[in-house]
């Protein structure tokens, strides 16, 4: 059966450049590895993918291949591969590591044994980040506060400097390469693989002796008082980010971060919206038909207000400047009154008296009577 031609079976230009040839590989690997694709061709189709990108990933082969196109790797020619091209790669044992390695992010480990992620599961890397549910008072957070907390986390081993041993040497297994090559014959042919360095685990490196201190860990588990400031305006569900108090990196990666997340236990009295602050104010019908001054407090203090005469229940009455003042924020927060009416439940009979001379009052040409009336024709 007469070969496809490489550019086609990896659907790119024939001008196409390095990336591009390495991702339309990428693409067909992960559409028919046989592990993951069970069609009947799968296979096939894989393994033909495989022949593709060893030729064009390779610049010698490729220019080769522009020139000659397939007869460049028959035995008539000798020069490539050095294998008849009937019946299995005619490039040899292409090591396939690298490419493997970016496929997935644990590479072909899982995947019926086609390589071995040894790139990811030496390289350092940053340790997760840790979550942490702070309650705090209502007061605390319009004013700002300091809270302290015992943590557990892992630091680097201060007898070792985070090595896990002494007497540094070269791991004699991988000469220092942190990783080791395996040759498999598989039924798409001969494929080396790489996986971690059994003895040394991907470090390059060993020690002549363990560290007693980290037990070869180089980190150890520490508990500490950390003092969190909590700055002022903070607000529900915000996250506060303390460096290097997460969980431990990997392969000598730093730690991860440790995120406060704050949660408010609700005020009594005051209610937030953003930076502004609200409450409710309670007033007697006197105080409404007469008109009145009160005293509140403010978050800056005790300021004086006017209710005017004829003000109705659920008016609010604004106070500028005198809500929380957030340092994330250009503009201070307001402070809102909103009156509400209290009906008494006990009157004397005087009281009853002058409530009864009120109902005599004639509001039928108010607004809102005229447009109760309306909805009532």
């Amino acid at each position: 059966m007469a070969k496809r031609d490489y550019y086609e079976v990896l659907g790119v230009s024939k001008d196409a450049t390095e990336e591009e040839i390495k991702s339309a590989f990428r693409k067909k690997a992960k559409e028919y590895h046989p592990d993951i694709n069970k069609s009947p061709d799968a296979p096939e189709k894989f393994k033909e993918a495989q022949e593709a990108y060893a030729c064009l990933s390779d610049k010698d082969n490729r220019a080769k291949y522009d020139q000659f196109g397939h007869a460049a790797f028959e035995n008539s020619y000798g020069n490539a591969g050095g294998g008849s091209y009937q019946g299995g790669n005619p490039f040899g044992n292409f090591d396939f590591g690298d490419i493997f390695d970016d496929l997935f992010s644990g590479g072909f480990g899982g995947f019926g044994g086609f390589g071995s992620s040894s790139r990811n599961s030496t390289r350092a890397r940053k340790g997760a980040d840790t979550l942490y549910s702070m309650k705090i008072d209502f007061m605390d957070a319009v004013y700002g506060t300091k809270r302290d907390i015992e943590l557990e986390y892992y630091e680097v081993c201060d007898d070792c400097d985070g090595h896990g041993g002494h007497g540094e040497v070269i791991c004699s297994e991988c000469n220092g390469k942190g990783t080791v090559i395996k040759q498999a014959n598989t039924i798409l042919g001969t494929i080396q693989t790489r996986s971690t360095c059994p003895e040394c685990n991907g470090k390059g490196k060993t020690y002549k002796s363990r560290c007693n201190t980290c037990k070869g860990n180089g980190r150890v588990k520490v508990t500490k008082t950390l003092t969190i400031d909590i700055p002022a305006g903070i607000n529900e569900g915000e996250q506060l980010r303390v460096s290097g108090k997460g969980e431990p990196g990997l392969n000598g990666g730093p730690n991860g971060d440790l995120y406060i997340e704050i949660r408010i236990i609700p005020h009594e009295f005051y209610r937030r919206e953003g930076n502004d602050i609200y409450v409710d104010m309670p007033v007697t019908i006197t105080d409404l038909c007469l008109g009145c001054k009160k005293t509140i407090k403010t978050m800056d203090g005790y300021v004086d207000i006017k209710i005017k005469e004829g003000s109705q229940p659920g008016d609010i009455l604004r106070i500028k400047g005198k809500g929380i003042n957030n340092p994330d924020s250009w503009k201070k927060g307001d402070f809102y009154l909103v009156l509400k009416l209290i009906i008494p439940t006990s009157l004397s009979r005087k009281q009853k008296s002058i409530l009864e001379d009120l109902e005599d009052t004639d509001l039928e040409d108010s607004v809102e009577f005229k447009k109760f009336d309306k909805l009532n024709k």
